[in-house]
């Protein structure tokens, strides 16, 4: 019989997303691996699940508050007493605390290992008091629960080395993806512009995320009026939806900037508008550690980011790219240009620093983890 892992996460999405190598790694060493998640990937365009023997769709909820997490937890405990799972390996703050609660039984029952990827605590220096006073007790308290933790970012390891109550590890995130995304040749790159229709000498600024108040979409919609008035045929390219969708159209439109910003949606296709791009922006208040960045790294793209946890991780200022203050729409501005007008030293330095975030790095530290040698 072979050994079975169970994945969670609040979203399938997620998992998909994220998760592809280590789902794959977990089945060609043998293991059946199901997943347990709310079932989103009709909204995201074709992304599909792969690598995945058995999928739940489980109704977990994003909010601490909701009562469908305590429907959510009653049918993952029917999912659990139906399977002997060796590893239960959970992620995201709400389907990891169902998770956690639903597996304790069977971690004290059968010693099921229970690991949990924190992909950016919303506690961290500078949050805001109510996240510090909602989800760190949450977190600290569902760490009794945990044989190992994953943290993938250093101020995350930090903080549960010295407050929680497991084992805590640092990752390099969840692997970027070094096959798909990598520097193409010249001539590559102006076959894939002509393919998707953009002009050989426009400059191509691109940002990826869900269109939300966190993404921030706002900052570099609004630094894209300077950034035109020196570069008119500069192009922004946002991937992504979401919420704020419309309020990015009528912000578009109220700038004049029609011609010069281009809503994508929601793509599968990303690496492809990574690799024509000159340079990605991303404006997030909040992130954990972001693929996003990681893939265009890999691509030998320069980085213009706000100042985060998560992007301090990949960016060093003035080496790979630059950090800015998350609304300082003028200095997102100036670095886009700056970048743009020499991007050379920027994109040889990318390359050479994400190399510990690749998926082949990861999955060394990922089969360390589960003891695969």
């Amino acid at each position: 019989m072979s050994k079975k892992v169970l994945l969670t996460a609040t979203v399938q999405s997620h998992i998909a997303q994220f998760h592809k190598p280590l789902a794959k790694m977990l089945h060609d060493n043998g293991y059946e691996v199901h997943v347990a998640a709310r079932d989103n990937l009709a909204e995201k365009n074709g992304l599909a699940m792969e690598y995945a023997d058995k999928v739940y769709n489980i109704p977990f909820d994003r909010s601490p508050f909701s009562t469908r997490n305590i429907k959510a937890y009653k049918e993952l405990s029917k999912v659990l007493a139906e399977n002997e799972y060796e590893i239960i390996h959970t992620n995201t703050p709400m389907g990891g605390m169902v998770t956690r609660l639903a597996a304790n039984k069977y971690r004290k029952k059968n010693g099921t290992k229970v690991f949990y990827t924190a992909h950016g605590f919303h506690f961290y220096d500078g949050a805001p008091k109510k996240n510090w006073l909602i989800y760190y007790p949450i977190e600290k308290s569902m760490s009794r629960f945990t044989d190992t933790l994953i943290t993938i970012t250093n101020e995350d390891y930090k903080l549960a080395t010295e407050k929680f109550y497991c084992n805590v590890v640092y990752m390099h995130g969840v692997g970027a993806n070094s096959t798909r995304f990598y520097v193409m040749r010249d001539e590559e790159k102006a076959k894939l512009r002509d393919e998707l229709g953009y002009s050989q000498d426009a400059p191509i600024i691109l940002n990826v995320g869900e269109l939300n108040a966190n993404k921030n979409q706002k900052s570099v919609i609004r630094a894209m009026k300077k950034v035109v008035e020196k570069l008119p045929n500069a192009k922004l390219l946002i991937a992504g939806n979401g919420p704020e969708l419309e309020h990015h159209k009528t912000l578009i439109a109220e700038l004049g900037l029609e011609n010069n910003i281009e809503l994508l949606g929601y793509t599968t296709e990303i690496f492809k508008y990574m690799n024509i791009c000159d340079v990605l922006v991303a404006c997030s208040y909040r992130e954990g550690l972001p693929l996003n960045l990681m893939e265009a790294m890999l691509c030998g793209k320069p980085i213009v980011a706000s100042i985060n946890r998560g992007h301090k991780e990949l960016v060093e200022n003035g080496k790979n790219g630059f950090l800015v203050p998350v609304e300082d729409t003028d200095a997102y501005a100036q670095k886009i240009l700056e970048v743009l007008d020499n991007p050379h030293p920027f994109s040889q330095n990318a390359v050479e620093l994400v190399k510990p975030f690749t998926d082949i790095s990861v999955l060394c530290e990922l089969k360390k983890l589960y003891n695969l040698g």
